[in-house]
């Protein structure tokens, strides 16, 4: 089986619970994978350091219902247990008014709009919410929930969760937030009537808080203390949990998940690509394209989707990290670059200050190096980002614009379809994404890349022309993900393939004689 850690609403503990199972499983020494619902890459990295293992994003929106479930069966196919980490509340999602309507645009084909209502089932579960997720999946919830301010009112909102669509399972629930044994006690008197197992009570304890900012936690590798919290919380995990009753629980069914994506990868026409049943994806034994991409990861980009590099590697890139904000020699011989997203405001005067590599970047991309930057990325290839004390720092040069921070944060699915061809697509090709930045532009593109869709909490509309395109490069806020497109990897790797990299910036002496 497995279970899905969900909430009655954000805050409600969600990541403290799982981390806190995570890191009890790890020290028995256990095997176990990690998922996360939504397009969120923090927490994924929380996972991530506790398990040693990938976690994985469940998004129905950026990918489909199909890929959902087969990347979570494929892998789970090499652990003993399988814990998943919800997003929001727990019915928290996209509302079918928005799933079903986009603004008819004169501009473009909306014959063929994108489509993501559900594809299979007779449910009614707000789309890529956590409820759906555990629907999709067939897997019980374990609810968190924050009795801080609750005593008997905890069994009006456990009979409400349970009973609002009678196909979800509950495993059992998980008291947050208790404040004594006189509060446990009314709450377990106020639950006992519903039958609902306790399978974890975890004490208010600020101790065990993890640091956030302006976009949510602050990442686990800006974090030099972590080690410690985690041995903290898997100490809390041990005397706060019914592991009894959990372990069988969270142990990994490895016979689901259908015969494979022979149909899902077909759609997307990846010629000369052998597809394997057991695991799903593009089969690592005929390497389609032999190319070195550089991939910006440190502090600043850390911002990625790991199915996504899976993919880039499946289909034979060469993924070599790098990081603009410590190295002071670009690499060597790569025929690509990939910039996540990340913090580079944070970071912003030493990017800046890294002048070798900032000039390195702009000559690569000026001589026609294919690059994908998403959101952090985009703000890097600008003349400047302007932090929040409204310092201004250069940046690449790439982009004739400013990326300040503001206040205002940009949050959402976009439904978006390209204008015009880029280093990853196609004109008119249809993408879903997820923008969340508290960054603009202050010179929007003249020639973008996307006419994209914002849906606001009414359902209204909102047409934005976004994203960039000079040279080979597609910069924009838009977060993707690729599991479900391997088509968009498959169309940058061959951009690369067709670039010449040699002599882009000569050997290392006269690299370094050149900007000396």
């Amino acid at each position: 089986m497995a279970l899905v850690i969900a909430g009655e609403r954000s805050g409600a503990g969600k990541t403290t619970v799982t981390i806190a199972l995570l890191a009890y499983l790890i020290r028995r020494g256990l095997n176990v994978q990690s998922f996360k619902v939504g397009p969120d890459y923090i927490d994924p990295m929380f996972h991530a350091f506790v398990t040693g293992r990938p976690c994985r994003n469940l998004d129905a929106i950026l990918t489909s219902e199909s890929y959902v479930k087969k990347c979570f069966y494929r892998h789970i196919q090499d652990v003993d247990y399988a814990l998943v980490e919800g997003v929001m509340g727990l019915f928290d999602g996209v509302s079918r008014k928005t799933q079903e309507s986009r603004r008819h645009d004169t501009d473009f084909d909306t014959d063929t709009r994108i489509n993501y209502r559900k594809e299979e089932g007779n449910y009614d579960f707000s789309f890529a919410s956590t409820a759906h997720v555990a629907y999709l999946l067939n897997v019980p919830v374990l609810f968190v929930i924050d009795c801080s301010r609750l005593s008997g009112s905890v069994a009006a909102i456990a009979h409400g969760f349970r009973s609002f669509n009678p196909d979800l399972k509950f495993a059992g629930l998980v008291l947050n937030r208790v404040a004594s044994d006189r509060h446990l006690e009314l709450l377990q008197d106020a639950l006992q009537p519903l039958n609902l197992p306790i399978l974890g009570v975890l004490r208010r304890d600020e101790a065990v808080t993890i640091p956030d900012r302006h976009l949510g936690l602050i990442p686990a590798e800006e974090l030099p203390n972590l080690h410690a919290a985690i041995d903290k919380l898997a100490d809390l995990a041990a005397v706060s949990f019914d592991w009894d009753l959990l372990l069988p629980l969270l142990a990994a069914t490895r016979n689901g998940g259908g015969e494979g994506s022979e149909q899902l990868l077909a759609r997307h026409s990846l010629p000369s690509v052998i597809i394997t049943k057991k695991d799903d994806v593009v089969n690592c034994s005929e390497k389609q394209f032999g190319v070195r991409i550089a991939v910006a990861r440190d502090r600043a980009f850390n911002f990625y989707y790991q199915d996504n590099l899976d993919l880039l590697e499946e289909l034979g890139a060469e993924l070599v990290f790098w990081s603009p904000l410590d190295d002071s020699v670009f690499p060597d011989n790569v025929q690509g670059l990939y910039f996540g997203g990340g913090f580079p405001e944070v970071f912003a005067q030493k990017l800046s200050g890294n002048v070798l590599i900032r000039d390195a970047v702009r000559k690569a991309i000026f001589s026609g190096m294919p690059t994908y930057a998403e959101c952090g990325g985009l703000m890097y290839l600008c003349d400047s980002i302007v932090d929040f004390d409204g310092n201004s720092w250069p940046g690449v040069g790439v982009l004739e614009t400013v990326a300040a921070m503001g206040k205002r944060l940009t949050l959402g699915y976009r439904e978006a379809v390209a204008v015009r061809d880029s280093s990853v697509l196609t004109a008119l090709d249809e993408v879903w994404g997820h923008e969340f930045h508290r960054s603009h532009l202050t010179v929007e593109p003249s020639n973008p890349v996307y006419h994209s869709w914002r849906y606001g909490k009414r359902g209204e509309v909102e047409a934005v022309a976004e994203g960039w395109g000079v040279c080979q490069v597609h910069a924009s806020y838009l977060h993707l993900h690729w599991g479900a497109r391997p088509d968009i990897p498959a169309r940058f790797l061959q951009q690369c393939a067709d670039f010449d990299c040699k002599g882009v910036l000569g050997d290392r002496e006269s690299e370094l004689d050149f900007f000396i």
